[in-house]
């Protein structure tokens, strides 16, 4: 009972953080190329993408909370192996959808703050380098 658990959440977490791939995977590319303007800009996209399964399943699937269903908490001398009810599936499928996209929001928002930061450099040197038009 508890592989299928743990496969299901595995999956939940790569099926919600492919959507967020889906979602998102324009908007970064638009970033991307307009921040970096070589090729190079594609390799960050794959990178991102990649960083976006990582962190949404990582965060996702949390290994650390499961093991109590398999044993009981070491600390606690009368606690007991926590059995999957119905009820516990329903929350537990919830807390994966909503920690998967809490952990790539978190992320996304990093990313988005620097590449905001990244737009306003790479703007003030197109804007100190570009010649005006009664110059010409």
């Amino acid at each position: 009972m508890f592989l299928t658990f743990l496969c299901i959440t595995f999956a939940i977490a790569a099926v919600v953080s492919f959507l967020v791939v889906r979602l998102f995977g324009l908007p970064i590319e638009g970033i991307l190329k307009r921040i970096i303007a070589d090729d190079i800009s594609q390799a960050w996209l794959k990178y991102m993408k990649f960083a976006i399964y990582v962190v949404g399943i990582s965060k996702g699937v949390r290994v650390w909370e499961l093991e109590r269903y398999i044993s009981p908490r070491p600390y606690d001398e009368e606690a007991r192996i926590l059995e999957l009810t119905l009820d516990r599936w329903v929350l537990e499928v919830y807390r994966t959808i909503i920690e998967t996209l809490q952990g790539i929001a978190w992320m996304l928002l990093v990313f988005f703050i620097f590449a905001l930061i990244a737009y306003v450099i790479v703007r003030v040197f197109e804007l100190k380098h570009k010649v005006p038009p009664d110059v010409l």
